[in-house]
C-alpha cells in the first residue's frame, strides 16, 4: 500500500492536503447517512414504545460501550503504523448497519443496531484523526481539524433535510428514511479505497508500548476538564425532545438539527485559524462558556423561538471545542503517539456519555425537563474555570 510522503502533503486541494480533504469528504458523506438516521431517531424510539429514559440510555450504552474500541483502535494504528485499513472496516459498518433499521421493531433491537454501527465508529474515529494530524500542511492543526468538522456538519446538515423533506411527502415513514441512508455510506467507502493514502511512518517511530508517562501532565490535565465537560453533556437526542415539547412539529424537528449544524460549518474553518493564531485554549473557554449559556437557555425556555435560536448558538459552541480539542490533542503529544492519544481522548468522550445520558434521562423523566440541562450547563462552567488554570499552569510549555 503506498503511503503519503513530504511531496504528497504539498499536493493540495481548497489549500488542504489531498488526504485531510478526502478524509473530510469521506465523514460527509457518512454524515449525511448517519444523521438523516439520527435526526429521526428519537421520534422514531417513542413511536415504538421507548420512553425518554431508555432513549438517552440506549445512546448512551452504544456510545459508551463501542467507545471502549477507540483506544485501542488508535494505539493499534500508531503500533503497526497504518489507519486506512481500520477506516475502511469502521466505515464499512455504518454502510451495512445503517439500512438494517428498517427491520427493527424493538427499543432492544435498535440499541443492538446502534451498538454495532458505533462500535464502527470506534475502529475509525482514532485512526482517522492520527491520518489527519499526520497530513497536515504549515502547522495549520486548527484550521484542518476545522475542515474536518465542517465537512462533517456539512453531511448533518444534508442528512437532517433529507429526512426532513421525505417526513414532509410521507409523514411517519422513518423506515423508508433508514433505506435510503445507506446510499452515501456506501459512497464514503469508495472515497477511503481511492482517495485516501497512508501517512505512513518509519519502523522507528513506530509506537510499541504504551506507558502513562509517555504522555504530559498537560495532556491528562486536558483529558480530566474533557471528563467534567462531557459528564453534563448528554444525548443530544434530549435536545430534539425538547424542541418537540415546545411545540416544533416532528417534521420540523430534523431543521433545527440543521440549523446547528450550518452555524457549526460556517464558523469552523474561521475559528480553527483563530485558534492557530491566538492559542487554542482560550477558544475552548469561550466554547465551554457558550455551551453553559445554551443549556442554561434550553431548561429555562419553553417558547420555541427561543429553541430555535439557542439550536443555532449551539452549533457556534461545536465549532470552538470539537475540532480544537483535536487539533489541541494533536499539538501537545509526540507525532508517533497521535493515535492513541487522540484515541484515549475520544474513548473518554464516550465512555462518560454513559453515566451522562443515564444522569440527563432519569432527571428529565423523574425530576423536571429543565434540571439536566442546568447540570449541563453547571459542568461546562467548572470546565471553563478549569481552562483557565489549565492556561495559567501550563502557559509556559503551550
Amino acid at each position: 500500500m503506498k503511503k503519503t510522503t513530504d511531496s504528497d502533503k504539498g499536493k493540495s486541494l481548497f489549500g488542504f492536503s489531498r488526504n485531510i480533504f478526502y478524509t473530510g469528504l469521506t465523514s460527509f458523506l457518512t454524515d449525511t447517512s448517519v444523521k438523516m438516521v439520527y435526526s429521526v431517531m428519537p421520534m422514531f424510539l417513542l413511536s415504538i414504545g421507548a420512553s425518554k429514559t431508555s432513549l438517552a440510555l440506549i445512546e448512551g450504552i452504544a456510545e459508551s460501550t463501542a467507545s471502549l474500541v477507540k483506544g485501542f483502535s488508535g494505539f493499534w494504528s500508531d503500533r503497526i503504523g497504518r489507519n486506512k485499513p481500520f477506516m475502511l472496516v469502521g466505515y464499512g459498518l455504518s454502510a451495512l448497519i445503517i439500512p438494517l433499521y428498517t427491520l427493527v421493531v424493538s427499543p432492544i433491537q435498535v440499541l443492538l443496531l446502534r451498538f454495532i454501527e458505533r462500535f464502527g465508529k470506534g475502529i475509525r474515529t482514532a485512526p482517522r484523526d492520527s491520518l489527519i494530524a499526520g497530513s497536515i500542511l504549515k502547522g495549520d492543526s486548527g484550521r484542518s481539524f476545522g475542515l474536518q468538522k465542517a465537512m462533517d456538519n456539512s453531511g448533518a446538515i444534508a442528512g437532517p433535510l433529507i429526512a426532513f423533506l421525505m417526513l414532509s411527502a410521507l409523514p411517519g415513514n422513518y423506515r423508508l428514511i433508514f433505506l435510503i441512508a445507506g446510499i452515501p455510506a456506501l459512497l464514503a467507502i469508495a472515497v477511503i479505497a481511492f482517495g485516501i493514502k497512508e501517512a505512513g511512518k518509519q519502523k522507528h517511530e513506530l509506537f510499541r508500548k504504551f506507558h502513562f508517562r509517555d504522555f504530559p501532565a498537560k495532556y491528562w490535565f486536558f483529558m480530566a476538564i474533557v471528563f467534567v465537560f462531557t459528564l453534563g453533556n448528554s444525548t443530544d437526542a434530549l435536545l430534539l425532545v425538547k424542541a418537540n415539547e415546545a411545540g416544533l412539529k416532528v417534521a420540523f424537528i430534523p431543521l433545527v438539527f440543521l440549523l446547528t449544524n450550518a452555524v457549526s460549518v460556517a464558523a469552523s474553518i474561521p475559528v480553527g485559524s483563530l485558534a492557530d493564531r491566538i492559542g487554542k485554549e482560550k477558544i475552548l473557554i469561550t466554547g465551554f462558556l457558550i455551551y453553559a449559556v445554551v443549556y442554561f437557555g434550553f431548561g429555562f425556555s419553553a417558547d420555541k423561538r427561543s429553541i430555535v435560536a439557542l439550536f443555532a448558538l449551539y452549533g457556534l459552541y461545536s465549532a470552538a471545542t470539537d475540532g480544537i480539542q483535536k487539533a489541541f490533542i494533536s499539538d501537545i503529544i509526540d507525532k508517533n503517539k497521535k493515535g492513541t492519544g487522540l484515541g484515549i481522548y475520544n474513548g473518554l468522550l464516550g465512555i462518560t456519555l454513559l453515566p451522562a445520558s443515564l444522569i440527563a434521562g432519569v432527571l428529565y423523566d423523574k425530576v423536571n425537563s429543565s434540571v439536566p440541562f442546568y447540570f449541563g450547563a453547571l459542568t461546562a462552567s467548572i470546565s471553563a474555570i478549569l481552562m483557565l488554570v489549565f492556561l495559567i499552569r501550563f502557559r509556559n510549555s503551550c
